[in-house]
């Protein structure tokens, strides 16, 4: 078989060649041998290991086969008796050495793949991990942290058999025993740890319940107070991750005790220390304004002027952080002093106006729920006048055109007719254009 691996080499001695080849190169073709090659992915193979079958694969396609929900051998269409992936060191030695016997053709050297971690190994060093946090012994702590990332850097496919064999919930409650016994004292440990807990998501019932305690989650706030930009962006990560996979709202109402984190989360959407950062901030802003409390917070973030920043984030923010920021806005103006703010800074109508249609389908949603609760909810025609002006008439209409939420239909639909009562006080509107009867239904 000729495997298309073609290299243009130098002929210095004639020239160019004789054959008219210009750029002074011939073209070259390397035959590779069928047993080199993954009978999945036709490609030489990286890791080759044998099936129960008796087949070699290489193993990154084989694993992705398995994974699919197959059970068959792919070539033989054998059930397989067993899932073991044996190593076959015989296949992978003659590979090299085919490579470095080719490489004046410019073929690379496949090196020997690491051998991947098992559950086994997962648990082992998970009793460890837990053996060291109950001796309290830092040091044997951060070892054993410092080995799972090392391990998990390596490959995604050991990332996922550290994160799928519970190592979250045993870093998560190394965190909390640590957190107990003193955050000054183990400070260095609690911040490995606190790294380690940014990526082995989800962390089960049980894994949040270590990382929401009381304990830990005032622990999280001192970093996240902290001076040290590593261990903050950290700090609101790993909240991302609680709040966000965890249904129940007192992990919310947790963080609603600690006063210092209303200033910690809007310092770090004020003064970015990055943007995966700055989106993670809005994003447990978003679910502790979702919590039971949320007017605490609600009245804070006005306070400290949480809406002008967010207006300001709007102008110029790309697709993901307006999508966020969009939703703070919204829950925001859940609150009577919220809506107030609002409508006090004269960018709120043209941005939500702006963005509805233009980011996402969700960020419309957002946008038009704001539009809504300002003009219902707001005792003062000023909003749906100045709503009008700016475009928001023509706007939600096409988003009726297009098409959208049951609910999302209902707050335009009310919109529009509160907007209708006002139109014909408007220079900008001609009242022979524009009418409901040129609009065909959006079904």
């Amino acid at each position: 078989m000729i495997f298309s691996w073609r290299q243009k080499r130098a002929n210095r001695r004639n020239g160019g060649g004789k054959n008219g080849n210009s750029d002074g190169g011939i073209d070259l073709e390397l035959s590779i041998p069928t047993h080199f090659r993954c009978p999945v992915s036709l490609d030489i193979m990286k890791d080759p290991v044998t099936l129960s079958t008796g087949i070699t694969y290489d193993r990154d396609s084989i694993e992705k086969w398995i994974e699919a929900g197959n059970q068959t051998c792919p070539v033989t269409n054998q059930v397989l008796r067993s899932f073991d992936l044996i190593p076959n060191h015989s296949i992978r030695k003659m590979i090299q050495d085919w490579c470095v016997e080719k490489r004046p053709y410019g073929v690379e050297r496949i090196p020997t793949p690491r051998i991947p971690i098992t559950p086994y190994e997962v648990t082992e060093i998970s009793k460890k991990l837990e053996a060291a946090a109950e001796r309290k012994d830092g040091k044997k702590c951060q070892e054993l942290v410092g080995k799972i990332k090392d391990l998990a850097r390596e490959s995604e496919r050991n990332k996922k058999c550290i994160v799928e064999n519970g190592i979250g919930f045993v870093i998560a409650s190394s965190f909390e025993s640590f957190a107990a016994d003193s955050v000054e004292k183990n400070e260095e440990v609690l911040k490995d740890l606190l790294s380690a807990l940014t990526w082995v998501n989800p962390l089960g019932i049980e894994g949040q319940s270590k990382i929401g305690s009381s304990t830990s989650l005032f622990c999280i706030a001192l970093f996240l107070n902290g001076e040290d930009l590593s261990s903050r962006q950290h700090s609101v990560t790993v909240l991302r991750e609680l709040l966000s996979h965890s249904s129940d709202k007192k992990f919310a109402d947790g963080l609603m005790e600690i006063d210092s984190v209303f200033e910690s989360l809007f310092k770090i959407v004020k003064v970015p220390i990055c943007p995966a950062a700055t989106k993670a901030s809005l994003m447990v802003i978003y679910h502790m304004l979702q919590s039971r409390r949320s007017e605490k917070l609600a009245l804070k973030l006005v306070e400290l002027g949480m809406v002008d920043l967010i207006l300001e984030m709007l102008v110029e923010g790309e697709k993901s952080t307006s999508e966020k920021a969009l939703g703070v806005l919204e829950s925001i103006c859940n609150w009577k002093v919220g809506r107030e703010k609002a409508c006090e800074n004269a960018l709120t109508m043209p941005i939500l106006v702006k963005k509805i249609l233009r980011v996402s389908e969700l960020a419309t949603e957002f946008a038009v729920s704001t539009l809504w609760k300002l003009c219902k909810e707001v005792d003062d025609e000023s909003p749906v006048i100045e709503a009008l002006q700016v475009g928001a008439f023509q706007k939600l209409l096409v988003v009726l055109q297009v098409g959208c939420g049951e609910m999302t239909k209902e707050k335009i639909t009310e919109l529009l007719k509160l907007m209708n009562l006002f139109r014909s006080r408007l220079d900008c509107f001609d009242s022979s254009s524009m009418g409901f009867k040129y609009i065909q239904r959006p079904y």
